[in-house]
């Protein structure tokens, strides 16, 4: 393994959304990943999250068994960090939470993560991303006047759970190695929505946020930043916030609308004109006139168009792995970039090699399996 978390070993327990997409951040960057699934996916329909699973190795196992347990027992000894993706209490349950766990190794960072959190009435209960994203006023910010618009996955799994799930275990790990001592992190994806929304709280009060979608500078009621639709049924993306590039961007455009960006009552009536501007042109034709350093207006491309992009395509952006285009490892490194991807691991694909690392022999291995406490996947 190349890249700057090398020597980094994070094991993490199977699950969706945020676990896998913060192990694929960090084993993209170098870390040692082992994931640890149910037995229930193995040979299983491909998981939705596939391209996630890169730079990832599965070890398949029934933690239920005594037998199946101490192979997570075993995993952790040389590991910085373990992940738990279960609801309060059912890792205590399985004999892996952290007392179990830091039993066998004390600088173990052991993180927690789900979407409530630890504590408070709504620990115990059952949730997603939509749900999690609407107890922190992200949800409500989103869409149009008249609704909410769920904003993908993104705020809640990836952005207020998977990403700051990273940043807590490599803080963490980095504060165990000097140290010595582990610590156990609470990972709510309603903390980190909540987190995300930190701006515009903080706007609240000072008068430059009102508490209602589709009415504010950021939220698609501003003319100078929002989407407009074309001739032939595209969109281009406007963001020309600044009174300098709004003029650039009306030059091009051949109309002349006030900036008024003090002024949102006057927006409403500047955004049909542009809309009307918009309409008389395709998506092609407006992106070759708009295509300057001051314009702030980009198309809007559908994931099969956005890898083809010259900008994408110069900065390698994408990637091919296993014949799949998928975004490639970010940041960039000058000194210590990682290397390309590797496969998405599904569950057990390399349980046979994980155990053989362990220091079981092949005898071993075949016992776990046929007592069903392992399976290998017929891939691997």
């Amino acid at each position: 393994m190349t890249g700057p978390l090398r020597g980094v070993r994070i094991v993490m327990m199977g699950g969706l959304g945020p676990a896998p997409f913060c192990g694929m951040l960090l084993g993209d960057l170098g870390a040692e990943v082992i994931r640890v699934d149910g037995l229930a996916g193995v040979d299983g329909p491909q998981p939705i999250d596939y391209t996630v699973r890169r730079s990832q190795r599965s070890l398949a196992a029934n933690v239920k068994d005594p037998r199946g347990r101490e192979l997570v027992h075993r995993l952790v000894v040389d590991a910085d960090a373990f992940v738990d993706v279960y609801r309060p209490g059912v890792a205590e349950r399985l004999g892996i939470g952290p007392d179990d766990l830091r039993r066998h190794n004390p600088r173990l960072v052991y993180a927690r993560m789900t979407g409530y959190g630890q504590d408070g009435p709504l620990a115990g209960h059952a949730g997603h991303d939509i749900n999690y994203i609407a107890l922190t006023g992200a949800l409500h910010g989103i869409g149009t006047a008249e609704s909410p618009v769920p904003p993908l996955n993104l705020v809640g799994d990836y952005g207020g759970g998977g990403m700051l799930l990273a940043v807590g275990l490599l803080s963490a790990i980095l504060e165990a190695r000097e140290s010595g001592a582990g610590q156990v992190l609470d990972v709510a994806m309603v903390d980190g929505a909540a987190t995300l929304m930190a701006p515009y709280y903080g706007m609240i009060p000072a008068g430059t946020w009102r508490d209602r979608r589709q009415d504010n500078l950021l939220d698609g009621a501003a003319h100078f930043y929002g989407v407009y639709a074309t001739s032939d049924g595209g969109h281009m993306a406007v963001g020309a916030m600044e009174p300098k590039f709004y003029t650039e961007l009306c030059e091009r455009l051949g109309v002349t609308v006030p900036h008024d960006d003090a002024e949102p009552s006057q927006w409403a009536a500047h955004r049909a004109t542009l809309a009307a501007r918009f309409a008389e042109k395709s998506r092609g034709e407006w992106e070759q006139l708009l295509d300057t350093a001051g314009c702030c207006a980009t198309p809007v491309l559908s994931l099969a168009e956005a890898p083809h992009h010259p900008h994408n395509n110069a900065r390698r952006t994408f990637i091919d792995v296993d014949g799949i285009t998928q975004p490639a490892p970010a940041p960039r490194f000058s000194r210590t970039p990682p290397g390309a991807p590797t496969s998405p691991a599904l569950p057990g694909d390399q349980t046979r090699a994980l155990l053989g690392e362990l220091g079981l022999d092949a005898t071993a291995i075949a016992e776990l399996e046929g007592a069903g406490v392992v399976a290998q996947s017929k891939k691997g």
